[in-house]
């Protein structure tokens, strides 16, 4: 790649990633020796709208690089800024999220800094494990409860049913006990963060169309099972997260049974009835069993996320004291037609997480999640455009028929250079804290499997990116035991705990535990900065840098031999291979050579970034 300034909101080049309004924050940029020289560098910010300027100081040269420095008031809650560049020969450039760039840059693709609602400090180490309960685990107690009416029961080795009935009433009885006596599993794998989806009582295996959010689904265990699971993910050191449907309830719940044909009943609000009646509502994507939430209802704000009485806060306060929310269908909550509240109630929704147990909170947004995600509730977000389709596209072999997150125009074939074209387009909008916290998977429980139509050899490939990239990598239980699926339905499947000592099983799972591993090893991982290094047709090169020490990465479908000019490696003397069979080598020049046999992942850890101090 050309040699090029960076910035990034890394601490290596912004003093405060958590600022709060009015505080005074250093930001800093790099120039390569071999890029087009700076004579001169200014910062414009956007406060109110309205530009304005501060001049950099140039602070010395470090290892290749110069470095600048400028001083940045905070104005508003989403701090917009850039990089306006003068260079030696007169010209000007401009430095943005969006890249650099001979011409302006919109304002939506300006780095940003975010004043308030930091997510807790524990999210930036965390590794997310999602589990389905009805197929993970079954404890003793299960084979003694009594099965309900519309359930379909299921053995532990009974095939998947993907036809209705069966596809959202075939029960396989797993439960929260079940997952209890698996942690060693998960805790072992070096996940952090334990993510179940719902478990409120419901009428179908999925649980999204919940009949009460006042209790635990007997099926599952009930309360005392859920204290028990809560206690025990605490006790190792590790966090766990909950399922809300803030969209819709299900047609069974309580509040919907008291509206449903009974105009004038105070729960008559708390959804769009289309005749005096009440017996013709709005519904999820028009599906019955799904009737949807009518934001205009205070009562309704009242009851499910606003204080301390609300459902959202019984389940975040003693003596439950769960970590935080993954809230479905994010992006469609409280918007319908010429209507939207969805800023309006993720607001409420965050602020009684605050009063209640500050956590966290991230949304479901099936597609371009960009302008939700801008750091005023949403710490992040289970979202599948920017990294995990691009993955797919890259890293797969599909058939003609390849299920591809429900596009009609099926799974495309990428580059590399696609893939990384597809990250930083979808990304460009989001400010930097909250795409850390953005979840990272290959596939979830409403997907297909990743492993479905991996190209031969990929699979370590896609599990290293989720892993080293920024933001909150997941896996989803069965992935590590190579399970396939060819859609969300049939992903669900039950977790096969007889096989886990197989070769291929284990090897699956020594892959994830390794990758895990490296992610915990290096703060860079975690918190660094993010350069793009090297990206043709099969291969991409980056860099994670922090002070501490930083990590080489290298992902390639075919055989690799690249070069990369001196400065962009920095320490590359000192790299020590940390994960993958690949060789780097350094020439007299300082350039850097990688090759390996591909498919191929590796990464090697390198010194940290010593900048000279700032003298803005």
């Amino acid at each position: 790649m050309d040699l090029t300034p960076h910035h990034d909101g890394s601490p290596l080049h912004v003093s405060a990633t958590d600022p709060a309004l009015g505080d005074e924050v250093v930001v800093r940029l790099r120039v390569p020796s071999g890029a087009a020289p700076v004579a001169r560098a200014l910062v414009r910010s956007n406060p109110d709208h309205e530009p304005v300027w501060a001049e950099a100081s140039h602070d010395g040269d470090a290892d290749g690089w110069q470095w600048w420095s400028a001083r940045i008031i905070v104005a508003n809650p989403r701090h917009g800024y850039r990089w306006d560049l003068i260079h030696a020969d007169g010209s000007t450039s401009t430095l943005s999220q969006g890249g650099h760039s001979r011409l302006e840059a919109l304002d939506a693709v300006d780095f940003a800094l975010v004043a308030g609602n930091p997510p807790p400090e524990w999210l930036g180490g965390a590794v997310m494990y999602q589990i389905f309960p009805d197929r993970f685990a079954r404890s003793a107690a299960a084979s003694d409860r009594r099965w309900p009416d519309w359930a379909i029961p299921a053995d532990w080795d009974a095939p998947l049913d993907p036809l209705p009935p069966g596809r959202s009433h075939q029960l396989y009885g797993g439960d929260l006990d079940g997952i209890v006596d698996r942690l060693d599993h998960i805790e072992g794998l070096g996940a952090t963060l334990v993510y179940h989806t719902p478990i409120f009582p419901a009428r179908s295996n999925h649980r999204y169309d919940a009949s009460s959010f006042a209790t635990v689904d007997p099926l599952l265990g009930g309360d005392e099972a859920y204290l028990r699971l809560i206690a025990a993910v605490h006790g190792r050191g590790m966090r766990i997260m909950g399922d809300l449907t803030s969209n819709h309830s299900g047609d069974a719940h309580e509040w919907f049974q008291a509206a449903y044909r009974h105009p004038g009943s105070p729960e008559s609000a708390f959804y769009y009835f289309r005749d005096a009646a009440q017996t013709e509502y709005e519904a999820w994507l028009g599906v019955p069993s799904l009737p949807k939430f009518n934001w205009n209802s205070a009562t309704l704000r009242r009851r499910f996320i606003e204080g301390p009485d609300s459902v959202v806060a019984k389940w975040l306060d003693a003596p439950y004291r769960v970590d935080g929310w993954r809230i479905d269908v994010a992006n469609m909550t409280g918007r319908l037609g010429a209507e939207d509240l969805n800023a309006e109630v993720r607001g409420i929704l965050r602020r009684t997480m605050v009063e209640t147990n500050p956590d966290t909170l991230l949304a479901e947004s099936t597609n371009d999640a960009a302008g939700d995600l801008q750091g005023d509730a949403w710490h992040g977000a289970m979202t599948y455009p920017a990294f995990t389709r691009g993955v797919w596209a890259w890293l797969s072999e599909p058939t003609a028929d390849a299920w591809f997150f429900g596009i009609p125009t099926g799974l495309p074939r990428y580059t590399a250079r696609q893939f990384v074209a597809q990250l930083e387009l979808f990304t460009a909008q989001i400010p930097w804290r909250v795409r850390l916290g953005c979840m990272q998977p290959l596939d979830t429980h409403d997907t297909a499997r990743f492993a479905t139509h991996a190209a031969p050899g990929t699979v370590p490939l896609a599990v290293g990116l989720s892993m080293t990239l920024p933001g909150l990598p997941v896996v989803f239980a069965g992935d590590e035991f190579a399970l396939t699926g060819v859609d969300g339905e049939m992903s669900r499947t039950p977790i096969p705990w007889d096989r886990i000592d197989e070769p291929e099983v284990a090897e699956r799972i020594a892959l994830y535990r390794d990758l895990i591993g490296l992610r915990h090893a290096h703060e860079a991982l975690r918190t660094g900065g993010l350069r793009w290094l090297h990206v043709d047709d099969q291969t991409v090169v980056f860099v994670r840098e922090a002070a501490s020490g930083s990590v080489l990465v290298l992902a390639a479908r075919r055989d690799v031999d690249v070069v990369l000019p001196a400065p962009l490696v920095i320490g590359a003397g000192a790299a020590e291979a940390a994960f993958g069979e690949a060789t780097l080598g350094v020439a007299a020049d300082g350039s850097v050579l990688l090759s390996a046999e591909g498919p191929v992942f590796a990464a090697w850890a390198l010194p940290g970034v010593v900048a000279p101090p700032a003298t803005a």
